[in-house]
């Protein structure tokens, strides 16, 4: 029988399983691997949040242009015809899409930490995209106040998407450079 410290035998007479005591290098190792994966996940999450905020702006832009085609596309059928009813199909579609990259954004921004401030702005596009939206479009229908509303809430969407890419493009930068 091997000799072992009272208190390892104490252990085994207790029926606790014994274990063996982590260095402090074992410690440092086991801590630095998992703020290294952590921190990977953040970087990762940092990377797809600007990128996703890149393809919001660029659905924006597409989103105008798809609004003022069905716009005309009415004008040629007419605004009661059914056919014309499809005009904003596309546009309707982006939007909804736009909705949910939003609560993607959020989701990343959640993960990556980017700052208060880009966080809460994240919350505000997803209120801006995936209820404020469908909210003065469907209003829209009964008055045109509420469609131009609809406008100028997407257009400050796309304002607030440009500003928080624009943040995380200087917050990368900054990191870059610090780290030469």
């Amino acid at each position: 029988m091997p000799r072992h410290s009272v208190s390892q035998q104490d252990r085994y007479r207790s029926g606790e399983r014994a274990f063996t005591d982590m260095t402090e290098n074992q410690i440092v190792a086991a801590q630095e691997t998992a703020t290294g994966t952590a921190s990977a996940l953040r970087r990762g999450a940092d990377a797809g949040y600007r990128w996703l905020l890149l393809l919001f702006l660029v659905a924006g832009v597409v989103q105008i242009f798809l609004a003022g085609l069905g716009v005309f596309h009415l004008h040629a059928y007419g605004l009661d015809d059914p056919a014309g009813d499809a005009a904003l199909d596309p546009h309707r579609t982006l939007g909804f899409t736009m909705g949910v990259i939003a609560l993607l954004i959020l989701v990343l921004a959640l993960v990556a930490r980017p700052g208060a401030r880009q966080v809460v702005l994240a919350a505000v596009l997803v209120l801006q995209t995936a209820v404020l939206q469908s909210l003065l479009a469907g209003l829209g229908d009964d008055s045109p106040v509420w469609g131009g509303l609809h406008a100028l809430d997407g257009l400050l969407a796309l304002g607030v998407a440009g500003y928080l890419y624009g943040v995380a493009l200087v917050r990368r930068r900054a990191a870059a450079r610090d780290l030469r």
